[in-house]
């Protein structure tokens, strides 16, 4: 995508601000959002997966109730 950029400067040269059309800035606002929503989703799977792990990681330590009352 080819955004056709205005530098604003001030009397000593040094540019502070940037111009750009507001279709080019509408269009930068929805990648932006879809970027945030695919990372958000990302994270999202990865506490899953995380969750999953732990989970089976800590039934391995349990006993179940059959193993239990085999004991008594």
């Amino acid at each position: 995508m080819k955004i056709d950029l205005q530098y604003l400067s001030d009397v000593n040269g040094k540019t502070n601000a940037v111009q750009l059309p507001f279709s080019d800035w509408e269009k930068l606002l929805n990648k932006l959002k879809k970027y945030e929503q695919t990372l958000k989703i990302k994270s999202d799977l990865k506490e899953a997966y995380e969750q999953v792990v732990y989970l089976k990681e800590s039934r391995k330590n349990k006993q179940t109730l059959s193993e239990f009352l085999n004991e008594l």
